[in-house]
C-alpha cells in the first residue's frame, strides 16, 4: 500500500457571521426540544435591483420564502448575505410556521449550518477517484532475489475532462517507486477506480514475461498512462480514454478551483484511507503555508504544504482537499506520523501550476516541469498578520526583499538591485501582487518561451518599474 509520505523535520518559516451569531445565541438559552424538524436548506441570492438585493430562503419542508435586502452606497449602512439579521430572518420563518419559537428556529439554523456541506460533498465525490499502482521490484527469497510484481494504493483528483481523455491529478509519489526495476521508476501500470464503481486487484494464476503475477482488476476498472509529473511538487497527472471513463460514469466532473483558502475553513479530503474505498474526513485549515522536510523520490527537499487536522491515511496520497463549497483547495500528500491531527496537503497554486505546465510541455514529449530561473535570492521582512473586517478573513503579509542578485543572470537584466522590495510581477502587462516569498516562486510555474516580465519595486521609498525581459527558449529547463 503506497504511505502517506511521514515527515523528517518540520520548518514553520456562508452566511457565516449569522450563523455564528446564532450558534452563540443557542448556547445561551438552554436547552431546546424544537417543535418541529423543519431546517434551512440554503439562502441564497436570486436577483439585484438598484441598491435592493433579493434572497431566496428554501426549507427542508420543501417551503421556499424571499427576503428584499437594501444595501447602503457606501458599503457601511446597508446589509449584504452575510450581515441579514437575526430578527429579519426570524420574521419569515414565522410567518411560515406559526406554531414555531426563537429557540426552533436558532436550532433549525444550527443545523443547516453544521449540514451545509453535504451536498458540496457529494459533488466533489464524482470528481474522486482511487488509483492502484504497479512495479517490478526485486525481493529477496531464501534462495536468491527475485523479480516481483509490487502494488500500491492511492487517490486522484479529475482534472480535465476532454473529448479523448480525462486527465487525473494525483502525487508523484503515488506512482514513482525508487526501488522499482523500471529504468525511469515510474508505475509500469496504474488503474484507477471512480467513487461508486469501486473494485481491487486480484491477482491470477498468471504469469508475465518477467514470472512476476499477474491481477486481474475487474469490470471497473479504467487504464491509465503517465503524462508528467514533479517531484519537487509531488504532483503527478495521468490520463484515461474518456469514453472508458463514461461508459463507467457518465456524470463524471472535474472538480473546480477554488479562489483561494485561509487559517480555519472547512477542509474536506477525500481520498483511499487503508485502500479500504473512497471516503470522507473532514476538519479545517490549521496552517495556510508551511514548510515541511519530504523525500518524494529519495531526495530530501522542502515543500511548502497547507497543514490540516483533517484525518488521512495511507492510500489518502493524491486525494482531494475540498472546501465547505466542494472546490478543490490542495491534494493531501503528508502526515506527521505521531499526530493525526497534523496532516499536509499541496497547496491549491502548486496543483494548478504544475499540472498546466506538463500539459503544456507535454505536447512536445516533456514529461517534467519546465521553469526559468530567475538568478534572485529574497528574503521576507516586516511580516505580519493584517484582518479585513469586511471579509472577516485574514492573511500574513511581508515584505518581498531582494537579498541577493545573481550576476548575467535574469534578474540583473531587468535591473534589479540588493534591497529592492518587490510588490508586483508584470507578466504580460498584467500585474501579480507580491506580498509573500512564495507569490513569485507560484508564478514561475506559467512563465512560457515569449512572455514579457517585469517587476514594479519599492526602491529607497520610491516605486519603480524596472525592465522588461523577453523570456527565450533557452531560459526554460526541466526540473525535477
Amino acid at each position: 500500500m503506497k504511505k502517506i509520505i511521514k515527515i523528517k523535520k518540520r520548518v514553520y518559516c456562508t452566511i457565516a457571521a449569522l450563523i455564528a451569531a446564532m450558534i452563540c445565541l443557542a448556547g445561551c438559552s438552554g436547552v431546546i426540544t424544537p417543535t418541529k424538524n423543519v431546517t434551512v436548506v440554503s439562502i441564497e441570492k436570486i436577483d439585484t435591483e438598484g441598491l435592493n438585493d433579493v434572497y431566496e430562503i428554501k426549507y427542508s419542508d420543501g417551503s421556499v420564502s424571499s427576503l428584499t435586502v437594501t444595501n447602503g452606497k457606501d458599503g457601511k449602512d446597508g446589509k449584504d448575505a452575510e450581515s441579514l439579521s437575526v430578527d429579519e430572518l426570524y420574521a419569515k420563518y414565522i410567518e411560515l410556521h406559526p406554531d414555531g419559537n426563537f429557540d426552533e428556529f436558532l436550532k433549525t439554523f444550527s443545523a443547516a449550518s453544521q449540514s451545509s456541506d453535504t451536498a458540496a460533498i457529494n459533488s466533489a465525490l464524482l470528481s474522486s477517484a482511487k488509483v492502484f499502482t504497479e512495479f517490478t521490484e526485486y525481493r529477496i527469497s531464501s534462495a536468491a532475489p527475485m523479480l516481483v510484481t509490487a502494488m500500491y494504493s492511492g487517490s486522484a483528483v479529475v482534472y480535465r475532462v476532454d473529448d479523448d481523455y480525462t486527465y487525473l491529478i494525483t502525487n508523484f509519489h503515488v506512482i514513482y517507486d525508487k526501488s522499482a526495476v523500471e529504468e525511469d521508476k515510474i508505475a509500469k501500470k496504474i488503474t484507477c477506480y471512480l467513487y461508486g464503481s469501486e473494485g481491487v486487484p486480484i491477482a491470477t494464476q498468471e504469469k508475465d514475461e518477467n514470472g512476476c503475477t499477474v491481477y486481474d482488476y475487474g469490470d471497473y476498472a479504467i487504464d491509465c498512462e503517465y503524462v508528467g509529473g514533479s517531484a519537487t511538487s509531488d504532483i503527478a497527472l495521468v490520463r484515461a480514454e474518456t469514453s472508458r471513463v463514461k461508459s463507467v460514469n457518465p456524470s463524471v466532473l472535474a472538480a473546480e478551483f477554488a479562489d483561494g483558502y485561509s487559517v480555519g475553513e472547512t477542509a474536506i479530503a477525500i481520498g483511499n484511507p487503508e485502500s479500504e474505498g473512497i471516503s470522507v474526513t473532514r476538519g479545517i485549515v490549521s496552517v495556510d503555508n508551511e514548510y515541511i522536510t519530504l523525500s518524494v523520490d529519495g531526495t530530501a527537499r522542502s515543500y511548502r504544504s497547507i497543514r490540516i487536522d483533517t484525518s488521512i491515511y495511507s492510500g489518502s496520497s493524491g486525494g482531494g482537499l475540498f472546501n465547505a463549497d466542494g472546490k478543490l483547495i490542495g491534494i493531501t500528500n503528508a502526515g506527521d506520523g505521531n499526530d493525526q491531527n497534523v496532516n499536509y496537503a499541496v497547496p491549491l497554486p502548486i496543483v494548478a501550476g504544475t499540472v498546466e505546465n506538463i500539459m503544456h510541455y507535454a505536447s512536445v514529449d516533456c514529461k517534467s516541469v519546465k521553469k526559468i530561473t530567475l538568478g534572485v535570492t529574497v528574503v521576507s521582512k516586516n511580516s505580519k498578520f493584517v484582518y479585513d473586517a469586511k471579509t472577516d478573513q485574514g492573511r500574513i503579509v511581508e515584505d518581498v526583499t531582494v537579498d541577493a542578485v545573481i550576476e548575467n543572470s535574469i534578474i540583473s537584466k531587468i535591473d534589479i538591485l540588493k534591497g529592492d522590495v518587490i510588490k508586483e510581477f508584470l507578466i504580460n502587462g498584467e500585474s501579480l501582487s507580491i506580498s509573500r516569498l512564495f507569490h513569485i516562486g507560484d508564478a514561475l510555474l506559467g512563465i512560457r518561451s515569449g512572455d514579457r516580465i517585469g517587476f514594479k519595486v519599492d526602491r529607497d521609498g520610491e516605486e519603480i518599474t524596472t525592465n522588461e525581459y523577453v523570456v527565450r527558449v533557452e531560459d526554460i529547463v526541466a526540473v525535477a
